[in-house]
């Protein structure tokens, strides 16, 4: 079993930046391939950003490209997802999501965080 609590959400304005944090528990986070998604109101949820279980690899959401990175500390068992160049679209709660595997994935992740949300104001 693992627990996610995500942070870092908030207010910013177009052009801004948001670190979100994603704390994970248990002692085999690094057995985990790690991932971002965000539900707009209205939309169904959709995949923003993933990373392998060492951080070698990383898959991103063709929208985020260039302006988001996600990064990962084993060591704090902790997933980050930096996002720049915020724009009012990125409006969102967004989830942080984990799957053990030592791949990199898009979709069947087992764990759910309760969300962060994000409101980017034009």
């Amino acid at each position: 079993q693992v627990q996610l609590v995500e942070s870092g959400g908030g207010l910013v304005q177009a052009g801004g930046s948001l670190r979100l944090s994603c704390a994970a528990s248990g002692r085999t986070f690094s057995s985990y391939s790690m991932g971002w998604f965000r539900q707009a109101p209205g939309k169904e949820r959709e995949f923003v950003a993933a990373i392998s279980w060492s951080g070698s690899n990383t898959a991103y959401e063709d929208s985020v490209k260039g302006r988001f990175t996600i990064s990962r500390d084993n060591a704090k068992n902790t997933v980050y997802l930096h996002m720049n160049s915020l724009k009012a679209e990125d409006t969102a709660i967004y989830y942080c999501a984990a799957k053990r595997t030592f791949g990199l994935v898009k979709t069947g992740y087992d764990y759910w965080g309760q969300g962060t949300q994000v409101t980017v104001s034009s």
